[in-house]
């Protein structure tokens, strides 16, 4: 009986032909960026008002260089979350782990800056033992933030051998977005938090909330966030489009299960946690 209510919520609504009504409450976007690259067509003012048009009340916001996201934060101080971003370039993303002042320099930002998160870090298996990685969890764990990461599964295993307890956002739901998969890291990490950002898609096909999807977040509604991931400017041009499409398939679950991956989760983890 376990796999009829998702189904039958499902069939209702192709037969019915009609799609749940939006959500309506406020959202909290757990996975944004605004690079460099974006600023000559994409403002800062453009940015507030994509949040303030969609009731996006908080933002966690990273940047590429860290420094840009400082202004972002003054023009919208009571929207916008910082996280530092470690890279200053694009090509950093492949290599941040190699360098070895990098620590030195995340450091001085953290000391200097208002910052509420680290990440987004993109690392992957193999290179999960790196010592800079290591150094970077510890600043973290020091500056009592949560960290974002981009990775494999084997990486937040490493990740919570060096730092049990500490609050982690898988972004995009890992490398291997399978219910089953996630479910036994929210088991394991009690600590782990998922970042849904661009699964949409997947979790909903055709707007439409999968069954699988549907199951494992009524069975863990505090442990999901959601995100637009402005990784390019036409992803910012396509925000309105794509907080529709969050909000879509957040109402095809219990109004305080939808609430709770709209908004309060990343409220909890995130605006708890500051350094200044």
């Amino acid at each position: 009986m376990a796999g009829w209510i998702p189904f039958t919520r499902t069939l209702l609504l192709w037969c019915l032909g009609l799609p749940a009504t939006a959500l309506a409450a406020p959202l909290f976007d757990a996975h944004l960026h605004y690079n460099q690259s974006q600023r000559s067509s994409v403002s800062l003012e453009d940015v507030v008002s994509s949040l303030t048009r969609n009731d996006v009340r908080h933002a966690l916001v990273t940047s590429r260089p860290p420094q840009l996201v400082q202004q972002l934060y003054q023009q919208a101080p009571d929207r916008v979350l910082p996280m530092l971003g470690v890279y200053q370039t694009l090509e950093d993303k492949e290599s941040w782990y190699m360098d070895r002042q990098l620590p030195e320099r995340v450091e001085a930002d953290l000391k200097s800056g208002h910052w509420m998160a680290l990440g987004e870090l993109h690392l992957f298996a193999e290179h999960r033992h790196r010592p800079v990685f290591h150094a970077l969890v510890q600043l973290a764990v020091t500056y009592r933030l949560p960290l974002m990461i981009h990775g494999d599964p084997a990486v937040i295993d490493t990740l919570y051998e060096m730092a049990p307890g500490h609050p982690v956002i898988w972004a995009h739901a890992g490398t291997f977005p399978y219910p089953d998969l996630l479910a036994d890291y929210l088991g394991r990490y009690p600590a782990l938090h998922v970042d849904v950002s661009v699964r949409d898609g997947r979790i909903a096909p055709a707007g439409v909330l999968s069954d699988d999807w549907y199951q494992l977040l009524i069975l863990h509604p505090d442990r999901f966030m959601v995100g637009v991931d402005t990784f390019s400017p036409g992803r910012w041009q396509d925000y309105d489009q794509v907080a529709a499409g969050i909000r879509h398939w957040l109402s095809q679950l219990p109004p305080d299960v939808a609430q709770n991956i709209a908004f309060e989760n990343a409220n909890r983890v995130l605006r708890g946690s500051r350094t200044d």
